[in-house]
């Protein structure tokens, strides 16, 4: 049986082979912090059109919008000097488009001249890159616009306004459009709190020690929390860690235990020990990991 590959799969791949051999000859270009993960677009435009011998657009005319159903991402990097828009057409067609500031500068209203390919634009040079159904630039020059712009934490774009020009290897023919993003303002980011109580117990049957806790957080979560317990008796250093997985909900300070085994063959014994504590949750909002650490010392009783 033979398997085949969609076209707009082999596409993408064949984009993608073309953007790592650029990379891989080299670049002046400075980035700015990895871009975000992208978030869907609530209400937003993109548009461009091309003059007959503009290799992107093939001379033709492109319109999506999210209230006809087409699928609009966008996201920014650490230093909200680039934008990165993808569209995902209703009709199977597929473009992105990135516009960036010059090194070391936050993407803000205004002009910007004398683009070249993103992201290996130059050091003063601001990037631009249309792209898309399987047609790429090896080099470009061209001007942005940006009549609005406005970030949230995490990558999250609350407004948009541009419009843009590029020309492909130098050509005359060019591409032009514009975007249009308009999204509500950012959630809050997830807030996790997580505390160890002062007293826990180590099992005189099996030489583990328990401890207890709590976690609160702002949105509702799964949250694991884990420990590494240290204790000291006799000159002699007792190790062990554990992880436990709760569902932490608003509202509430939400109860946890956790089970350390020693690593070695001297169990844990009454008197203190130190537990530095974790708890891990993914922003729903934002899919990005969130931790906070507390270190505390704890008194075990036998138990």
């Amino acid at each position: 049986m033979k398997l085949s590959t969609p076209r707009r799969v082999l596409a993408r791949a064949t984009a993608v082979l073309v953007l790592a051999l650029g990379m891989a000859t080299g670049s002046t270009g400075l980035l700015s912090g990895p871009a975000a993960h992208a978030l869907p677009v609530t209400e937003g435009s993109f548009a461009f059109s091309g003059d007959e011998g503009d290799y992107i657009s093939g001379g033709q005319s492109y319109a999506y919008s999210t209230a006809s159903s087409d699928r609009l991402n966008i996201s920014t990097n650490s230093a909200n000097s680039a934008v990165s828009l993808s569209v995902d057409g209703g009709n199977g067609d597929w473009w992105s488009l990135d516009l960036a500031a010059p090194s070391g500068k936050t993407l803000a209203p205004g002009t910007y001249t004398g683009a070249t390919r993103y992201p290996f634009n130059g050091h003063n040079e601001p990037g631009l890159d249309l792209s898309g159904n399987g047609r790429g630039c090896n080099t470009l020059t061209g001007t942005f616009t940006i009549d609005a712009v406005e970030f949230g934490p995490q990558g999250y774009v609350k407004k948009l306004d541009a419009s843009f020009e590029q020309h492909c290897e130098g050509s005359t023919p060019a591409a032009r459009g514009e975007v249009h993003i308009d999204n509500p303002a950012p959630p809050a980011e997830l807030d996790l709190g997580l505390a160890v109580a002062v007293e826990g117990t180590a099992s005189t049957l099996n030489g583990k020690a328990t401890f207890n806790g709590t976690v609160s957080c702002n949105k509702p979560v799964q949250t694991t929390v884990s420990g590494d317990v240290t204790q000291v008796k006799n000159q002699t250093i007792i190790r062990g860690s554990f992880t436990t997985s709760v569902a932490c909900v608003p509202g509430a300070p939400v109860a946890w235990t956790g089970t350390a085994v020693p690593t070695g063959t001297v169990p844990f014994q009454r008197g203190l020990v130190e537990v530095e504590g974790h708890a891990t949750a993914t922003d729903p909002d934002y899919a990005q990991p969130v931790t906070v650490n507390e270190t505390v010392a704890v008194r075990l009783r036998r138990g």
